[in-house]
């Protein structure tokens, strides 16, 4: 919304403002001078004094054009209509006033009938300058406004001046001039505030009051002059007095609300509204039997035309939101792609037709890296990612299928093969959605169907499509990590040859007792990954330290404890085993905080380093070693027992204990 600034100085704003009030003080003491006390002849009420306030307002109009270089031509014109009208009042009251019969036309009437379209032309201007970017239902509201009223106008008026005029062709054509003139006038003003939204500010709440007093004025003379009942200076003369100050003081009153802004969209009532007032028109001429005039009949049934049109309009709008609503509804608003409740949709119409002749394959695709992309380069870039790659998908599935977003990084496509075969369509997806760049490499997962034949209901083939993703997911990662994990225990086996049955025994019994507290699969495989090189830190231990056979002093101990740290830097560095490089760290902790590196206390030992500590001492004990006696299995799981709340977790020793007698998991090295 932009606020136009008062350029007018202030100084003329309050002095035409302070001019206007004692204009208008001045027409109420005369109107209740003409009503109360009609024989009193006071001065200031003579014959001359309306002309003065007459003169007085046309001027401060036209000095508000003047002042004001946004809106000049407006309010000049609207001056010069308010001019016009004073000079024919001022030649009617010097030469026509005390007349038994007003010849017309006359000098009067060309000042009078000059007011309509100075004015008209000056409230067009001055919309045009405040009102911008109009529908075309704000216009056909507008025109079906003015039709009514002018509608109106015209039954109420123009059927008395019709019937009573006679004589000289430019008698009959000026007595008419009246009515069509303010007709228009009027229907142009209830237009132009359907224009601007029905915004009632103080400039067009005053233009539109002064317009209508003027009317209504206007009217009754032309009613009383048919019936040869008009007197000059009676009750009725102040409504054209009145309005004309009301024209001067929208010019004034109105300075500080000129706000240029786009047509608010109307509602349907008030075009609705206009179209009662046509019926009721049509209506009372044929209650009347017909004698309503033609031109009153024409603008009320344009009117309603209009009405028409409008509603028709809004029928299509509302049409268009709706199926705007619809398609966002089914739209990623992100990619453009379709989204899951589409899929959902096309999945039960593909049910329907779908048959082994003509399958329909459904498939699942999860981005890889794609969390590390956005961490590394930020989200807008994620999003530009994954705008990239839809637009791929699409393209790469064109004519074959309909690729879909459902949501973060997931995408899914519907295949119709035909007579093709599916893989290399979905293989050309999925090197779609695959993107490598400096520092990153984003791929996919994917897990696929064949419908009908694999699954009868769309519930039924989104959740066999996504157990087949996370398979495919999965082995993806464990077969990373595998590589990595068997590279280092390898290295680890190589510099201290004794440690590979070892580490394999931990591991096997440290997921042992991973699943039997109930652990997730995948959380099951990061511990077996950390006990299997929970000793991988060794690597960097002097040999004179490992292969000491006399007991390490305290520097040498010192060092040696070094290694849960330097195990966890060597795992953090690869990706696919930085999961289990913070439970290589804890391994040595003490449940009662005597452990080391960090000295943690119970359960801010990691679970995963309190199970691989429980089954390292296990498998150490069960061992052999030339230094020391071999221990059974219940002795040693006596020791762990007798250990419990000091080094061990009291539930890890007991979920250990019950694992290895339910599965056997005593190694085979006991």
């Amino acid at each position: 919304m932009t606020v136009v600034k008062i350029t007018e100085p202030d100084t003329a704003r309050r002095v035409a403002k302070a001019l206007l009030a004692l204009c208008g003080l001045w027409l109420a003491c005369y109107e209740v001078r003409v009503v109360a006390f009609p024989h009193e002849h006071v001065f200031v009420f003579g014959r001359a004094g309306h002309l003065i306030e007459l003169g007085l307002v046309s001027g401060l109009c036209l000095l508000r054009g003047v002042v004001d270089r946004r809106e000049r031509g407006g309010w000049l014109l609207v001056g010069l209509g308010c001019a016009a009208w004073t000079l024919g009042e001022t030649y009617f009251t010097a030469a026509l006033w005390n007349l038994h019969t007003i010849p017309v036309p006359s000098p009067a009437d060309a000042g009078y009938l000059a007011f309509p379209p100075l004015a008209f032309s000056g409230i067009v201007l001055l919309a045009r300058r405040r009102v911008h970017r109009l529908s075309a239902s704000v216009w056909i509201d507008s025109a079906a406004a003015a039709l009514a009223i002018a509608g109106l106008s015209a039954a109420v008026v123009f059927d008395p001046v019709l019937h009573s005029v006679g004589g000289s062709p430019a008698n009959v054509a000026t007595n008419l001039a009246y009515p069509v003139s303010d007709m228009l006038l009027l229907g142009l003003l209830v237009g132009v505030l359907a224009l601007s939204g029905w915004r009632l500010t103080r400039t067009w709440c005053l233009l539109g009051v002064g317009v209508i007093v003027f009317w209504i004025a206007d009217s009754l003379y032309l009613i009383q002059s048919a019936s040869a009942s008009y007197t000059p200076g009676g009750v009725y003369d102040v409504g054209w007095w009145s309005g004309i100050t009301m024209l001067a003081a929208a010019a004034w009153m109105g300075s500080d609300d000129r706000e240029v802004v786009p047509a608010r969209e109307p509602t349907i009532l008030l075009p609705l509204a206009f179209g009662v007032m046509a019926l009721a028109v049509l209506i009372s001429g044929d209650l009347s039997y017909g004698n309503l005039n033609p031109l009153a009949v024409s603008l009320a049934g344009g009117s309603l035309i209009a009405i028409g049109v409008r509603l028709y309009l809004t029928f299509r709008h509302n049409e268009r939101i709706l199926s705007g609503s619809r398609k966002a509804a089914r739209t990623d608003s992100l990619t453009t792609l379709p989204n899951r409740r589409a899929l959902t949709d096309d999945l039960t119409t593909a049910l329907t037709v779908a048959d082994d002749a003509r399958p329909v394959v459904l498939v699942m695709f999860d981005l890889d890296g794609f969390k590390s992309y956005n961490d590394t380069f930020g989200h807008p870039a994620g999003d530009d990612l994954l705008r990239r790659l839809s637009a791929r998908l699409a393209t790469a599935i064109r004519g074959r299928g309909t690729a879909y977003r459902l949501g973060g990084d997931e995408f899914c496509a519907l295949i119709h093969p035909h007579d093709e075969v599916a893989q290399p369509i979905i293989d050309a997806a999925q090197s779609a959605l695959t993107e490598h760049g400096q520092g990153f490499t984003v791929g996919c997962s994917y897990g696929a169907l064949t419908l009908p034949r694999e699954a009868a209901t769309p519930i039924d083939a989104l959740a066999l499509a996504d157990r087949r993703m996370y398979n495919d997911k999965h082995r993806g990662r464990q077969s990373a990590s595998r590589q990595s994990a068997d590279v280092l225990v390898r290295a680890l086996a190589e510099r201290i040859p004794d440690l590979e049955d070892h580490l394999s025994d931990v591991a096997s019994l440290a997921g042992g007792t991973a699943e039997r507290l109930g652990l997730e699969l995948d959380e099951v495989e990061v511990i077996q990954r950390a006990a299997e090189l929970h000793d991988i830190g060794k690597v960097a231990i002097p040999d004179a330290i490992l292969q000491k056979p006399a007991a390490l002093d305290q520097s040498e101990m010192s060092f040696m404890r070094q290694h849960p740290i330097i195990g966890e830097r060597i795992l953090a560095a690869a990706p696919s085993l930085a999961p289990s490089a913070p439970l290589v760290r804890a391994t040595h902790e003490w449940f009662d905080g005597s452990g080391y590196p960090d000295a943690l206390v119970g359960d801010h030992i990691p679970l995963g380093s309190r199970i691989i500590a429980v089954c390292d001492a296990f498998e150490a004990m069960t061992s052999y070693r030339p230094y020391r006696k071999t221990l059974t299995p219940e002795q040693a799981e006596e020791e762990l027992r007798r250990s419990v709340g000091t080094q061990f977790d009291p539930v890890v020793v007991d979920a250990f204990c019950r694992a290895r007698r339910h599965a056997a998991l005593t190694p085979a090295t006991a």
